[in-house]
């Protein structure tokens, strides 16, 4: 057969080399749910487009990375309470530019009256069984800490931030005070909470507006909370000083002035733990924040008082195999994966509680050696289904009995703000999420992490007057020669730590971008003392997200995991990203939840 040739014009190649072009731009424009946002000199990531708004108003203003982090986490108490309200909590990483990372603090405590023997000997709630309940309520007044963020933040705004009070939290009274367009999850938190909220004539007042339920897309005011805010901006603006001594009359003002008093004789009189006594001794706390390394990287997450150290232990552990040589997401990469995350979260439970009651061996968890010996119990042709925290010689506790996992558990949001200076602003509030007792009418909702203690005896996060639960809330922040790199958190209770290693990696070892490494298909493994109301175990339970290959699920049933495979973007976990490179912001916003992301 003859040899056919194709002649084209040569005044058609550059039309068809246009056209490949558009076709390779197509098919990577594909590959994203969302368009990768980047930027050269500033980059907000929130839960909503408010909390982004607000942090980007106060970086256009002139404030740095902590002032916007501020403003944004404060807009969040406003704009999105189906997650997260003033009277919760947070962990928070800090960097400023030239400097180390610290961490603060701002988790709250359980007050003096909270005892074991209190919650022991307690009587059901109305909306709880007598046959089933938890050992803490899920919801309600008797399962608050005494709430922790604000503090928190105010410590940050007045060691690290530029601005008065009164800027950052303008955002905030604004979306209170003039409304915003309801987001679809909170009005449909509202409606799956209703009764509930209606069973507490304060919430109902707050949050259904002359008793209806608000709609989707409706403007919803919180005039109560405005007002409350607008207080601590007066408490301020009448204190003489310094900035600092100015920040420091407004966290009096919450803690130990009017809004104290009020905060707490509301809980006495309705039944609840929380004292005056309790808020006006509270205060966050600057911490040392924990850290690894990983393959060259610097990984720095918050203490054992948070669940953040299953990060840096699944690392050590992990750093001894080539998992890219394994495949992004094969059956050996999954497995291998999934097992050392099995094995730090065995320690979580075992061993983290807060460091200030409990003797937590910190130096062996996190040490090489440590994790040497945790990869030898790594079998890789079978799936362990045993809880397994190591034996670092400490008495034995046994481990809290389950009853069932609530699905009442609404949690958590993000906030990360890098700024043009280098700054860094890495936080994971959360707490006081819907369904929420709104303390009287100052707009404040109590938190329910009393929830995460337990009350075996002996345990390392055994309930106690003034300490901190361990949370699951986690940032992370990864260092490369002492120079930012990365910020990321994430929603999503136990779920978090798991979630962000696996998008660590796919950056870290697979070279994704962040956009890209945030929508890969992942998994989500039950195989822990669930954090939450009744801390049961699931032993090899493993959700697989439906994107992962059917002969890839087939293989890891066949290893022993006890899959169940759930939809396409069905992972309980959504971060935001942002990535430091070459004088570059790199941001990623999940599309499993409402994430929003912003930079230039």
């Amino acid at each position: 057969m003859p040899t056919v040739s194709l002649r084209v014009h040569p005044l058609y190649n550059p039309c068809m080399r246009f056209l490949l072009a558009l076709l390779a731009i197509g098919a990577f424009a594909q590959q994203t749910m969302i368009w990768p946002v980047r930027g050269t000199r500033e980059m907000v990531g929130a839960a909503n487009n408010f909390e982004v708004e607000a942090g980007f108003r106060i970086l256009l203003q002139g404030g740095n990375a902590i002032d916007a982090g501020v403003a944004a986490t404060l807009a969040a108490a406003v704009t999105e309470q189906a997650r997260f309200g003033l009277g919760g909590e947070m962990p928070l990483i800090i960097k400023m530019a030239g400097k180390d990372p610290i961490v603060i603090s701002g988790v709250g405590v359980a007050p003096k009256k909270a005892t074991v023997d209190w919650y022991n000997s307690r009587r059901p709630e109305p909306w709880e069984t007598s046959g089933k309940r938890p050992p803490v309520p899920v919801n309600g007044l008797r399962a608050a800490i005494t709430p922790g963020v604000f503090d928190g933040l105010m410590l940050a705004l007045a060691n690290h931030g530029a601005m008065p009070f009164e800027k950052v939290v303008a955002p905030a009274i604004e979306y209170a005070e003039q409304g915003f367009p309801l987001g679809d999850e909170f009005a449909s938190f509202l409606r799956a909470n209703e009764d509930l909220l209606r069973s507490w004539p304060a919430s109902a007042a707050f949050f259904l507006p002359g008793g209806k339920l608000p709609q989707r897309g409706e403007v919803w005011r919180a005039t109560n909370l405005a007002q409350s805010l607008k207080e601590l901006v007066q408490a301020e603006k009448k204190s003489r000083g310094s900035r600092a001594r100015k920040i420091q009359a407004v966290r009096d003002y919450f803690y130990r002035g009017p809004l104290a008093k009020r905060i707490a004789a509301f809980s006495e009189a309705n039944g609840g733990l929380i004292s005056y006594d309790d808020l006006a001794n509270f205060h966050a706390e600057v911490d040392q924040p924990r850290t690894t390394t990983y393959r060259g990287y610097t990984v720095v997450k918050p203490g054992f008082w948070t669940q953040g150290p299953v990060m840096l232990e699944a690392l050590n552990i992990l750093e001894g195999y080539d998992l890219n040589a394994m495949g992004h997401n094969s059956p050996q990469y999954l497995h291998t994966v999934l097992e050392a995350v099995k094995l730090a979260f065995a320690d979580r439970d075992r061993y983290y509680g807060d460091p200030k009651f409990s003797n937590i061996p910190e130096d062996r968890l996190l040490s090489k050696n440590y994790a040497a010996e945790r990869r030898k119990q790594i079998d890789s042709q079978r799936a362990s289904l045993e809880h397994r925290p190591g034996d670092l010689g400490l008495p034995s506790v046994p481990m809290p009995s389950g009853g069932g996992r609530d699905g009442a558990v609404q949690d958590t949001t993000c906030v990360n703000v890098v700024d043009r200076w280098g700054n860094a602003f890495n936080a994971t509030p959360s707490g006081s999420w819907l369904p929420s007792v709104i303390a009287g009418d100052t707009g404040i909702p109590y938190s329910t992490r009393l929830q995460s203690f337990v009350t075996t005896p002996g345990h390392a996060n055994q309930l106690a007057p003034g300490k901190r639960p361990r949370v699951t809330l986690s940032p992370t922040m990864v260092l490369k020669d002492g120079k930012l790199l990365l910020v990321m958190s994430t929603p999503g209770g136990d779920n978090q730590d798991q979630a962000m290693l696996q998008v660590l990696l796919n950056i870290l070892d697979f070279g994704m971008a962040p956009q890209e490494a945030a929508e890969a298909p992942r998994f989500q493994t039950e195989h822990f003392y669930s954090s939450f109301a009744y801390h049961d175990f699931v032993p090899g339970k493993v959700n697989l997200e439906h994107r992962i290959p059917a002969a890839t699920i087939e293989q890891m049933k066949a290893l022993g995991h006890q899959v169940e495979v759930r939809g396409d973007w069905s992972n309980g976990s959504a971060p935001t990203v942002i990535l430091v490179r070459d004088g570059v912001l790199h941001g990623a916003a999940d599309p499993r939840r409402g994430r929003f992301i912003f930079g230039r």
